[in-house]
């Protein structure tokens, strides 16, 4: 007979995340870049939670948000009496949580650099962000191509392919699919929308985070979402 006892490690995140009740507080899936970054994580890593989606761009939205966080913005994880309310600070939160998980890289240089390029993501890049915004319903092609989108396109290449290039086989960024991979998904959702072209080996680290399964459940749910927020789905000549 099967034994139908849980594996311990499963257990005992089920165990933990059942104590916290996880609630994550997201946006629209097609446009929120900031909310897919924990929930993929979170989906990657088998961490347990229940999904509040609040539509974006609607009168009522700001005091949804606001009974979960007063600073106003999603993502935001609600974990008992704890929010956390920054897609980084999630991430980092949920590492600490659950360390034997390794959503960061395991080794310490390793870690640091998943970390650095993470930070450069999560306060730069602001001409990819104006320019090309995220849309994953859409298709923009060759849109956005501004002088300040190009250079993060350039720079996001660079980070990629030195991460690629490191030691051993890499099927992501740090070998195994990490925080960091989750971080830069909303990427490349935006390097799809817009038709950016991209070396054979970037163009198949693409392939590879828009097949796993966490991020293909994410973009099968947007392409199901019907909200439309206009400003975003029509690109200005």
């Amino acid at each position: 007979m099967q034994s139908t006892e849980l594996d311990p490690t499963l257990e005992q995140t089920l165990d933990a995340a059942g104590r916290a009740g996880y609630k994550l507080v997201i946006g629209n899936k097609n446009y929120s870049s900031w909310s897919m970054r924990p929930w993929v994580a979170m989906k990657a890593f088998g961490i347990p939670f229940e999904e509040v989606r609040i539509a974006l761009g609607r009168p009522e939205t700001s005091s949804l948000i606001a009974r979960h966080s007063s600073a106003g913005r999603v993502p935001v994880l609600v974990a008992g009496e704890t929010r956390v309310w920054d897609s980084l600070a999630i991430c980092e939160y949920l590492a600490e949580q659950f360390p034997d998980k390794g959503l960061w890289p395991h080794d310490v240089v390793a870690r640091a650099h998943a970390r650095s390029i993470c930070a450069e993501m999560h306060s730069g890049f602001t001409g990819l962000r104006s320019a090309m915004w995220m849309n994953i319903r859409a298709s923009f092609p060759g849109k956005g191509r501004t002088p300040e989108s190009q250079a993060d396109i350039a720079r996001v290449c660079e980070i990629w392919e030195d991460c690629l290039s490191g030691p051993g086989t890499r099927t992501f960024l740090f070998g195994d699919f990490s925080i960091a991979d989750a971080y830069y998904a909303p990427v490349v959702m935006r390097f799809r929308t817009y038709g950016v072209w991209l070396p054979p080996v970037l163009q198949a680290y693409v392939d590879r985070v828009v097949a796993h399964p966490a991020v293909a459940q994410w973009i099968d749910e947007a392409l199901k979402e019907t909200e439309r927020l206009e400003k975003y789905d029509v690109y200005p000549d």
